[in-house]
């Protein structure tokens, strides 16, 4: 007997050709499609507008994973974090995010995260696995239904700014946010959408080449090489050189403002020095500069910066002609804030 397969990840062009062999309308397709992704139901017995032996049939040959919540917690300025368990037991963590004008969805693309930045938690897990493009998605639908329930009203913006590097889980990310923005997902605005990198260089440029719709933001933290391979082992391999190349690149191909984010780390990189090489750098290309207020991490040694060495490090962006803001940690009391996902739950 043939293994089951996973219906949401089956292409349409398989689906079609499954249809067609078992003398199944076009038609359905459409709806299948529908209640995969923007119903996201959890069973084909959910599937009301399927006769019988159609759902019958489509339960004899796949199955329907979900991505479940297993524990959610609320921080006191109303920031919540999920632990969400996966198919194969494993955890990701997803976080909604309040604010005056928006409710954010900060989903992850991978199980851990091979990058081993020093300043961030999630680097301590190791990689475990890429997720899948379903799975990326329902993180989304799931947080958009809490939201509802929480706030009364759906997220407003996603960024993938979890655990992981989505553009080391290329196809998986771009199918997930296709399915985000499509009319039968969740119809989405690619506008609304993020996705953060620690600067994958040649994945920059293919970005560009793809002709993408959504947001990227580039997680900098040092625009000076020694600093930067000292917080990123990433700029070992791949040089501040080269990461400005493929943003140029990307600029020419996409007409698109990159966004820097930088973590002030106290006595670190918030020097004007450091805010110097930072304009300097960012001047490459129309952008706009996040300054990330850094959150405590069990086992590392870093500090936020100070408030006068951050206000003078604005002070001296700003200066030069930059649009910088600055993101106040949400979150931090239950481990939901920048740099400190990790599974709560193992």
């Amino acid at each position: 007997m043939n293994k089951k397969l996973n219906i949401r990840l089956i292409s349409d062009e398989k689906l079609m050709q499954f249809f067609s062999d078992n003398n199944i309308p076009k038609f359905h397709l459409k709806q299948l499609n529908q209640w995969l992704w923007q119903k996201n139901v959890p069973s084909f017995n959910n599937m009301t507008n399927f006769s019988k032996e159609l759902r019958e049939l489509l339960n004899a040959h796949f199955y329907l994973p979900s991505v479940v919540i297993c524990k959610k917690i609320k921080s006191l300025d109303g920031t919540i974090k999920y632990s969400m368990k996966l198919e194969d037991d494993k955890l990701i963590e997803g976080v909604l995010i309040p604010s005056k004008k928006r409710l954010t969805a900060c989903i992850s693309s991978q199980v851990g995260c091979s990058l081993t930045c020093t300043f961030c938690a999630t680097g301590t897990l190791n990689l475990k696995r890429n997720l899948n493009f379903s799975e990326i998605f329902e993180q989304v639908y799931i947080i958009n239904e809490e939201a509802e329930k929480e706030y009364g009203k759906k997220i407003t913006n996603i960024v993938y700014m979890g655990m992981g590097e989505p553009l080391l889980n290329y196809n998986n990310v771009i199918k997930s946010i296709n399915h985000i923005t499509a009319k039968d997902g969740l119809a989405i605005s690619p506008k609304r959408i993020t996705v953060s990198t620690v600067g994958i260089a040649k994945m920059i440029k293919k970005l560009a080449n793809d002709s993408i719709k959504f947001n990227l933001a580039i997680s900098l933290h040092s625009a000076i090489q020694e600093k930067r391979n000292a917080l990123m082992p990433i700029g070992a391999s791949i040089s501040l050189e080269e990461l400005k190349s493929s943003i140029q690149y990307f600029y020419r191909k996409t007409n698109k403002r990159i966004t820097y984010e930088y973590i002030l780390l106290n006595g670190v990189n918030d020097t004007i020095s450091d805010a110097s090489a930072l304009v300097k750098f960012s001047k490459i290309s129309p952008c706009k500069i996040n300054l990330i207020e850094y959150n405590n991490v069990v086992g590392k040694e870093f500090v936020k910066s100070t408030p006068n060495a951050t206000t003078q490090f604005i002070e001296f962006i700003e200066s030069n002609n930059l649009i910088v803001t600055i993101r106040r940690s949400k979150g931090e009391d239950i481990n939901a804030a920048c740099g400190q996902l990790v599974n709560m739950t193992e």
